[in-house]
């Protein structure tokens, strides 16, 4: 997959068959629309591109909303989308300026002079250019006039359920990262690098890793203890996180990510980590004094061991 930031490294570029969009999440709904992209462009003999922006339209339009969270980072977008077997990714800055298009400049400014786009695949609820005027019928309007295919995708459904980011992102607001791993086709993970804490955790026979620097705007699931698998130094550990303010420890305390991996023999402070979510096993709560805790963290790691067995 070659990478292109601006438009002018686009040149060069055979019978482009493009879809547009965020993809945030890279779900379900999204692997098929690029799925088809890819058939397109191979029976086209074209190569196919995937259109999307940094960052995300809505930090630009309403820089005040502070409540903007995402199921990828950039790095993790791309990883996923090369492993589509997708040919481009053109990931272009997003501006107010750019946000004022209207849906026939975008058409005919961007997709077909600077693009020459060839075809296009979307899905049922696109929406394109200022104030989101544009859409499918639009498209297929001004597809006929510059001479460009345009193909809709219907909403896919998991288990009859619409996929889409949003709902990906309800289900890990509530804990539900099963039903997160069921749309998304793949399990929720959180990347960090491992910084000092506490170290309480160490004086009572659980010692956890502190996963720090995750970016700004990640979506952190529900509160809770989950079962876990983390990848340090290319090596793999099964474990158990919790995302919460440790309420046993702390009366106020700040909400921190942690994680005990099973099996760990040395320092990790300063590394990077990537967390994947399999399942959660309970709600945070008070316990009424460590030994309750250390008790409960030993059922919790029977369960998390047991639910990573059947992975």
């Amino acid at each position: 997959m070659v990478i292109h930031t601006d438009l002018n490294s686009f040149a060069g570029v055979n019978r482009p068959v493009l879809t547009t969009g965020t993809f945030d999440g890279v779900h379900h709904g999204h692997q098929v629309i690029i799925k088809r992209l890819n058939e397109i462009a191979k029976r086209e003999k074209g190569e196919s591109v995937l259109f999307t922006f940094h960052p995300h339209p809505r930090l630009v339009l309403n820089p005040e909303d502070k409540s903007l969270r995402l199921l990828n980072t950039v790095e993790e977008k791309q990883e996923l989308l090369e492993r589509t077997g997708l040919d481009h990714l053109l990931v272009l800055p997003f501006s107010r300026d750019f946000s004022r298009l209207h849906a026939r400049e975008f058409v005919r400014d961007v997709l077909v002079e600077k693009l020459h786009v060839h075809a296009m695949v979307v899905g049922h609820d696109h929406r394109f250019g200022r104030d989101r005027e544009g859409g499918i019928g639009m498209l297929r309007e001004q597809g006929e006039e510059f001479g460009f295919r345009v193909e809709e995708i219907p909403a896919q459904e998991v288990e009859h359920v619409q996929v889409s980011s949003t709902k990906v992102r309800e289900a890990l607001l509530n804990g539900a990262v099963e039903r997160a791993h069921e749309w998304l086709g793949y399990p929720y993970r959180l990347d960090g690098v491992v910084v000092k804490g506490d170290q309480r955790g160490r004086t009572i026979g659980w010692p956890t890793a502190n996963v720090g620097a995750i970016d700004p705007y990640k979506l952190i699931p529900a509160n809770g203890v989950y079962a876990v698998v983390a990848t340090v130094a290319g090596t793999e550990f099964e474990g158990m996180l919790n995302i919460g303010v440790r309420p046993t420890v702390e009366a106020h305390g700040t909400r921190t990510v942690e994680v005990n991996l099973f099996g760990l023999d040395r320092e990790i402070y300063g590394e990077p980590i990537s967390v994947r979510l399999w399942q959660r096993l309970r709600d945070e709560k008070r316990f009424a004094g460590l030994g309750e805790l250390k008790a409960q963290l030993a059922k919790d790691k029977e369960a998390a061991m047991q639910s990573l067995s059947k992975r």
